[in-house]
């Protein structure tokens, strides 16, 4: 993701748009302010501010170093895992520095599956592998004298079949010096860095993502509220309509009025519509305190799902289960990118 699509405060304005309209579709009330434009256009406010929020485990960086001999190349992916898993291919020339690079990668990378790389290519003259011409001299000696003791024609291919031998190609490794070492791992630095970059950027596109399911699942929250008094009417009216036709039957009509009162507290969904208020909040606000939120919003995810799970077996309502089918939808785009959150 090169820098011509990095983000920019005017990019990251969320705001609700009505699809026919094509106007910001505000929530007003008190209840729901958290997610008007005004709150979030704060929260893109300025750059020092994103990489406070949330970023993605996902990331890649590669940065180049030429040395006098040498071209060193130093490469980093990364890719979501519950905790660091990571796997280093180093060069035998750098071998003696790997416990010092693990210990880099661990304290700047925190979590995921990270594979790490060095390469090398050198360049002009001097290269450390040297063919062993003492060793090739002597294995041609051995095959033609085989050849004729044993009657078998020689190779076509004289130098495929030599350079194949055992140590036919010698290499002749060349400790780093201070100087050469210092230019790698500022080389490491710099890939770990180009990482990170890459880390805030797709963190920064997650979070947008979040927000807007976060402000549809609120939505449609506020839809709910239309259908409640409808509910309970049809429901207190079915319930006289059966009453009528066992009215010959004798019953105990404050009993009666006690289970209604019960059956209605039941049906009743303020609490769910409360706390799933809350959670939304709670997620928002999480996603504003810094990275290393991946868990905690995970586990925010799972509460919003318990209450919108609730409020759909309480619907006893055709439109709210309806509205009910969309939060879900809205919270499984949620939990299935919260995995990807460092």
């Amino acid at each position: 993701m090169g820098k011509d699509n990095a983000f920019s405060p005017h990019n990251g304005k969320i705001a609700l748009e009505s699809s026919r309209e094509g106007k910001n579709f505000a929530i007003q009330t008190n209840k729901y302010q958290f997610l008007t434009t005004e709150y979030r256009r704060k929260a893109l406010s300025s750059r020092k501010h994103w990489k406070n929020m949330i970023q993605s485990m996902t990331g890649f960086g590669k940065v180049t170093a030429e040395l006098p001999s040498k071209k060193v190349t130093v490469e980093i992916k990364a890719l979501n895992s519950k905790q660091l898993d990571l796997s280093m291919r180093v060069p035998s020339l750098y071998k003696e520095k790997e416990m010092a690079l693990r210990s880099l990668l661990l304290q700047s990378l925190e979590r995921g599956k990270i594979e790490f790389n060095i390469y090398i290519e050198y360049i002009g003259k001097d290269v450390p592998t040297q063919i062993n011409v003492a060793a090739i001299e002597n294995y041609y000696n051995q095959i033609k004298n085989v050849a004729e003791k044993l009657n078998i024609a020689l190779p076509a291919d004289w130098f495929q079949t030599l350079l194949r031998m055992p140590d036919a190609v010698k290499s002749e490794t060349v400790e780093p010096d201070e100087t050469e070492w210092e230019v790698v791992l500022e080389t490491v630095r710099k890939a770990i860095q180009a990482l990170k970059d890459f880390r805030i950027q797709e963190g920064e596109m997650l979070r947008k993502l979040f927000a807007q399911k976060v402000a549809n699942i609120a939505r449609l929250l506020t839809e709910v509220e239309k259908y409640e008094s409808e509910r309970i009417d049809k429901i207190k009216a079915r319930i006289l309509e059966n009453l009528r036709k066992v009215a010959e039957e004798d019953y105990d009509k404050n009993r009666f009025e006690q289970e209604m009162i019960y059956y209605i507290e039941k049906l009743d969904v303020n609490e769910e519509k409360n706390r799933l208020d809350n959670h939304l909040k709670y997620f928002i606000a999480t996603m504003e305190t810094g990275h290393g939120q991946g868990k905690k919003l995970g586990f925010i995810a799972q509460e919003m799902g318990r209450e919108i799970n609730t409020l759909g077996s309480k619907s006893n309502h055709a439109e709210m289960q309806k509205i009910v089918v969309q939060m879900k939808d809205e919270l499984e785009q949620i939990k299935e990118q919260v995995l990807n959150v460092l």
